[in-house]
C-alpha cells in the first residue's frame, strides 16, 4: 500500500467517517473496530481520539484495552518472566475477550460488555460491572496482537513501527518483547492484515494507508 503523510487530527476524522460508513459483516447492530499496535506504538491514544471523534458524530462508543484481559500471574510467567513466545499466546485472555467482549455484540448479543476483567497490578480479578452498548453503538477495542484470532472485527487499523523505530521507543525493561512482534510480523502479517495501515516511527508526523477491497 502506498502510504501518505497526514496528521492524527485528520486521520482520526477519516477513521470517523470510514467508521461512520461501515457495516457489521454479520448484521450485528454494534461495529466492531481494532486499533491494533505495540505498547511502544501507544494504540490507546488514537482509540481514545477515535472514540471521541464518533460520540461527535452521535455515536454511543465503548472502548476496551486488552491489558484489562491478561491471564493471571501465574499463567503469564509460566515460563519465566521474560519469555516472549508466552508474551506472543499466552499473556492475553482471547477466550475471555470471546466470551465477555465480542460475544455480546455478536447478532443477537445483549450488547452487555465486560470492559475489563483482571488487574495485573493487583493479579486480581476487577469485577467492574457490565456496561451496556445500545444498538448503533461501537465496540473500540486497542492492545497488541489483536489479529490472527479470527475476532469480528468490521474495520481494522494497525499502527505499524518499523524493526529500528519499535526497539527505539520500546523500554529498556520491555525490551525482550521484541522477539515476539517479529513473531507477530512473520505469522500474522498485521499490515498486509489490516484495512488501514498507520506508519508511526516519527509520532510527530503519521502516514497512512487504505487496504483496497
Amino acid at each position: 500500500m502506498r502510504l501518505e503523510a497526514i496528521t492524527w487530527e485528520r486521520l482520526t476524522d477519516a477513521l470517523a467517517e470510514r467508521a461512520m460508513e461501515t457495516k457489521a459483516d454479520d448484521g450485528s447492530p454494534w461495529l466492531r473496530i481494532a486499533v491494533d499496535g505495540a505498547p511502544a506504538a501507544h494504540p490507546g491514544v488514537p482509540a481514545e481520539a477515535l472514540a471521541d471523534a464518533l460520540q461527535l458524530r452521535g455515536r454511543s462508543v465503548l472502548t476496551v484495552g486488552t491489558g484489562g484481559f491478561l491471564r493471571p500471574a501465574s499463567l503469564r510467567y509460566e515460563y519465566g518472566r521474560h519469555d516472549p513466545d508466552s508474551y506472543f499466546d499466552g499473556w492475553f485472555d482471547t477466550g475471555a475477550l470471546w466470551r465477555e467482549v465480542f460475544g455480546p455484540v455478536e447478532a443477537g448479543g445483549t450488547g452487555r460488555v465486560l470492559p475489563d476483567l483482571w488487574d495485573p497490578a493487583t493479579d486480581r480479578a476487577t469485577r467492574s460491572a457490565r456496561v451496556e452498548l445500545p444498538p448503533g453503538g461501537v465496540l473500540l477495542v486497542h492492545g497488541p496482537f489483536l489479529f490472527g484470532h479470527w475476532f469480528p472485527f468490521d474495520l481494522t487499523v494497525h499502527l505499524r513501527l518499523s524493526p529500528a523505530a519499535l526497539r527505539r521507543r520500546t523500554d529498556e525493561g520491555e525490551q525482550w518483547t521484541l522477539p515476539a512482534f517479529e513473531r507477530y510480523e512473520r505469522e500474522v502479517g498485521p499490515a498486509e492484515t489490516a484495512d488501514v495501515l498507520v506508519r508511526a516511527d516519527d509520532p510527530r508526523h503519521p502516514a497512512w494507508a487504505l487496504r483496497q477491497s
